[in-house]
């Protein structure tokens, strides 16, 4: 069985679905600093590369540009979480599609194999429990844990779980789907815009089963304060990516950066996936220089944070030698007729 999803939606999914269920993607939701979520590691893109992080002057989103001084590759940063259906300007999109070459869509879509992996079969049986997760935690957690399902809706026996790790983040994107968030939907508008065009599509799945049992190398302790963090966002709401996705559908670059994160800091602590991070980058990258052999230009469309993120797709990419042009660059050069 292969299903798309967003990123560590892999290390869930099989774990907490039956062999013959959908896979649900998972991303956690917004919450203010707390102190669980303080008690998580740093997000894997946090130091972000100050000079690219530009508020943009055009209409609509930001948009960067990757060039070779003959091709050029326009660059959409989108949001890793906002509410399904954000509204967005799409003139500039629509502009940019004229004369397109492709357009390549973010590499983090991944499959999972339940019946093609012993591994994942194994590692499914290991994260199974006969009784509800909320039964093995101490009373306090246990109602607060209780109080956030019934708060989207979900009965006891949904989270079904030995490991702590793999309830929180079932729960998380529980919450996102009650709270109608999405990290794809930038993704799916470009997509259909650029199929409309008649412009070639660029999308990378990976399989990853063979990763799903590290969910239960992740130490106990950072689990349980993943699981914390969690439960804190659900209590809060999804106040602080509704604001964020406004920010970014206006252009401001430093407000839609101000996204929540704790997913993406919980999912850094499974072992092998920082590595799989940078595969993810890496081929992303390595898919814009190949467009830029190619005369004219091309769209790819990547997350904020790894867009910007030091070590990240833009950072890399100018670090060989590549002319990397903020929105404030784009922006003065169409004043100048350039662009």
């Amino acid at each position: 069985m292969g299903v798309r999803k967003g990123i560590v939606g892999l290390l869930l999914a099989a774990s907490m679905a039956g062999p013959g269920a959908a896979l649900a993607e998972v991303v956690l939701q917004p919450a203010p600093p707390a102190p669980a979520t303080a008690a998580l590691p740093a997000d894997p893109d946090s130091t972000l590369v100050e000079e690219l992080v530009v508020v943009a002057r055009d209409r609509g989103p930001a948009w960067w540009t990757v060039s070779n001084g003959k091709s050029t590759v326009y660059v959409l940063g989108a949001p890793s979480l906002a509410p399904k259906r954000t509204p967005w300007d799409l003139v500039t999109l629509q502009r940019r599609l004229i004369g397109a070459n492709e357009v390549i869509l973010p590499f983090q879509d991944v499959k999972v194999k339940l019946g093609g992996s012993f591994g994942a079969a194994i590692s499914y049986m290991r994260l199974r429990s006969g009784a509800p997760f909320e039964e093995s935690l101490d009373p306090a957690t246990r109602a607060r844990f209780a109080a956030a399902r019934e708060k989207i809706g979900e009965p006891a026996k949904r989270y079904k779980s030995s490991n702590a790790l793999a309830a929180g983040l079932l729960l998380a994107g529980d919450y996102r789907d009650h709270s109608s968030l999405t990290n794809a939907d930038t993704a799916k508008v470009v997509k259909a815009y650029a199929e409309k065009a008649g412009v070639p599509v660029l999308q990378r799945s990976y399989d990853v089963s063979p990763l799903l049992g590290a969910v239960l190398k992740t130490p106990k302790a950072a689990a349980r304060a993943c699981l914390d963090a969690v439960i804190e966002q659900v209590e809060a709401g999804p106040g602080v990516t509704i604001a964020a996705a406004r920010a970014w559908s206006a252009g401001d670059t430093i407000g839609a950066l101000g996204n929540e994160r704790t997913y993406e800091r919980c999912v850094s602590l499974v072992p092998g996936a920082q590595t799989f991070d940078a595969k993810t980058k890496a081929d992303q990258i390595a898919a814009i220089e190949r467009a830029l052999t190619k005369p004219g230009h091309a769209i790819a469309v990547v997350h904020l944070r790894p867009l910007l993120a030091q070590g990240g797709v833009l950072d890399q990419l100018r670090s060989k030698g590549y002319i990397v042009k903020t929105p404030a660059d784009i922006a003065a050069d169409a004043a100048a007729g350039a662009e």
